[in-house]
């Protein structure tokens, strides 16, 4: 147990780099798996939420105000917004966005990742969801980019977004129209102040979901789960069959061996330390049919510790 519990931080620590989205979101400095931040939210209140399944080939958008759901938990404030993803698919990318609405009010979210037996896995706080200014196809809007791997085994993890009492307090700086329309056009920033956006508790959330092959964060017990089975989440659907489509599978690497080949890697990667690089040849493996990557993973860590 104490080596499992080991490898299991090791993984978590190895993908946190690449849990931070780039460019605009590189300021961030967010530890998702740091869930002590997160609200404490008992399993019989999330067994009540109407988890909506999220369909990775359509965009999830979703009104606070009117579609959103209660959830009696102290520190968050107003409605929250539940989904599950499906955790079969392979790694994940998930993009969360929060419209800045009309007289400048906006829903700051904080993400919480559980996995399929509900356990909190990964916490995003508001500070994680950055401002972004307004383009051809988006308006002003609170987003981030969060990169998880489900752990192997799972069939769906949950998704809650929420706002707190904290956010209520904060604002969030736009951009005054004519600024960015100056920037956009190259013409000189007039030096007018930019309007604040007041954090409430409605507002318009829209979530992409989308296979990844990037590192990113572990969800879920890394060797499955030693309960029975997962909790039973009330009025749970299952997310249609045709949504799990598999990724592509690659090609055999040009190597007599197939099968030898993905397990020498796969020790080869847990000898030098990269859990998360063993984890997605193993992923790879079994996708293309093999039988003994699994064990070859399970023996090689086991030799670690």
């Amino acid at each position: 147990m104490k080596m499992k519990k080991r490898l299991v931080a090791l993984c978590l620590s190895a993908s946190l780099l690449a849990a931070v989205p780039v460019a605009s979101f590189a300021d961030v400095n967010i530890v998702p798996q740091n869930t002590r931040a997160a609200p404490a939210i008992p399993t019989a209140a999330l067994q009540q939420l109407n988890w909506a399944p999220a369909d990775p080939s359509i965009n999830q958008t979703l009104n606070v105000a009117t579609a959103g759901q209660r959830l009696a938990v102290p520190g968050i404030s107003g409605p929250v917004a539940a989904w599950s993803v499906p955790a079969n698919i392979g790694e994940l990318t998930l993009t969360l966005a929060s419209e800045v609405q009309k007289r400048s009010q906006v829903f700051a979210p904080n993400v919480l990742i559980l996995d399929e037996n509900m356990s909190q896995s990964a916490f995003f706080p508001a500070s994680y969801f950055t401002y972004q200014q307004p383009g051809v196809m988006n308006a002003d809007r609170l987003e981030g980019v969060m990169r998880i791997t489900p752990a192997l085994g799972q069939q769906k993890i949950y998704v809650l977004a929420f706002t707190t009492d904290k956010d209520l307090q904060q604002t969030t700086t736009l951009i005054d129209p004519a600024k960015a329309y100056a920037l956009g056009a190259g013409n000189a920033v007039p030096d007018i102040p930019d309007p604040l956006a007041r954090h409430v508790t409605d507002g318009v959330l829209t979530l992409k979901v989308k296979s990844s092959s990037s590192s990113s964060v572990l969800v879920g017990p890394l060797f499955g789960s030693s309960t029975p089975g997962p909790d039973t989440v009330g009025n749970t659907a299952a997310a249609p069959a045709q949504v799990a489509v598999q990724p592509a599978v690659k090609s055999a690497p040009v190597l007599g061996d197939t099968e030898s080949y993905f397990n020498q890697a796969i020790r080869q990667a847990v000898d030098g330390g990269d859990i998360d690089k063993a984890l997605k040849l193993l992923n790879e493996a079994e996708r293309l049919g093999s039988t003994s990557a699994r064990s070859t993973f399970i023996s090689s860590v086991k030799g670690k510790g």
